[in-house]
């Protein structure tokens, strides 16, 4: 068992310096002016998208810039915008479990929050031996060619690197989760019902496995993009002012539930006054509809974007506990 771990991670170092999957150098991970707060870990290991840069640039590309929003000094709040080097953070377990998770930290599509739902969550994982890849994608308002698609376009890429590199993590290829927050939980939404959708032309042999993840958890997600119930910032963002039927039927993930879906974890507080409950509960009934294995928690207080730090106290602190239990059930241990 000792030597197996050994020669996966001699091979996952050896990639490292290669850059399996074809990418080469990697980008730092976002930060802000001010330094890191005491005693918690940051990621050191990232992984670029796209080798030669990411497709369909703007012609005038964005800048990439993180604000710091804590004014507590042990408590950072983080987030980036203006991504043009889309890639992924990666938290490593002392002792890997064999399954991953790809975590996509929302923001409404206007930026990337960087702790809340994207290291606090990483760290939670990685102590519990999942590896943790934390994703920071492009956003659809700075101008991309794949346009709405952009960020899925990251994510489909992002889950076949994570399963190019297995070897590297340690990690079972088929053992490979998605969570999401907010726009992050649309996103997670998005890919688990659209993983087979060609969203952009092939790049290298990762290009060839599959998308789909093992299981899927939208956190109070953004679901719908019906102006009845759809976060209108997110839907803004994602579809332009005035988008019409057609369009926002493509971007609803309880629209576009296929018959492979995989299981989905659904959770949202009822008192959510930024992000409707009636969002999970659409995809909710969309996967019923189909058989698709879905497991719901609602619970009447908990407000938006409570993540890990603002439910301490609260029932809803036991939702991490909830997913582990459900997870195990799926496959993913």
């Amino acid at each position: 068992m000792n030597r197996d771990r050994r020669s996966l991670l001699g091979a996952g170092f050896l990639v490292a310096m290669t850059g399996g999957g074809g990418v080469l150098a990697q980008t730092v991970p976002p930060h802000a002016d001010g330094g890191d707060p005491p005693g918690l870990p940051q990621p050191t290991e990232t992984i670029d998208l796209w080798p030669g840069g990411a497709p369909g640039m703007p012609a005038n590309p964005p800048r990439e810039v993180t604000t710091e929003r804590s004014t507590d000094e042990l408590v950072t709040d983080r987030a980036v915008l203006g991504i043009t080097n889309p890639r992924m953070a990666v938290f490593r377990p002392d002792r890997p479990n064999g399954a991953a998770v790809l975590l996509f930290p929302g923001g409404g599509y206007r930026h990337v929050v960087v702790d809340k739902e994207g290291y606090e969550m990483a760290r939670w994982l990685a102590a519990r031996g999942f590896t943790a890849f934390v994703l920071f994608y492009r956003l659809p308002g700075d101008g991309w060619a794949a346009g709405p698609d952009v960020a899925l376009s990251d994510a489909q890429r992002a889950i076949r690197l994570i399963r190019h590199r297995c070897r590297t993590y340690a990690i079972d290829p088929e053992r490979v989760a998605i969570m999401g927050f907010s726009a992050g939980g649309h996103l997670c939404a998005d890919l688990s019902t659209r993983f087979a959708t060609a969203t952009y032309q092939p790049v290298d042999d990762a290009d060839t496995l599959s998308a789909k993840p093992i299981c899927a958890a939208p956190i109070y997600p953004v679901v719908s993009m019906d102006a009845a119930v759809a976060h209108a910032g997110s839907r803004a963002l994602l579809l332009g002012p005035n988008p019409g039927p057609a369009l926002e039927a493509a971007h609803s993930p309880d629209r576009n539930v296929p018959a492979d879906a995989p299981p989905h974890f659904l959770l949202h507080a009822e008192d959510d006054d930024v992000v409707p409950v009636a969002n999970t509960l659409l995809l909710h009934a969309a996967l019923k509809a189909k058989g698709i294995r879905v497991e719901a928690h609602l619970f009447e207080h908990g407000g938006h974007g409570f993540g890990l730090r603002k439910a301490i106290g609260k029932p809803v602190e036991a939702w991490t506990d909830l997913w582990r239990a459900w997870a195990r059930n799926t496959g993913l241990g």
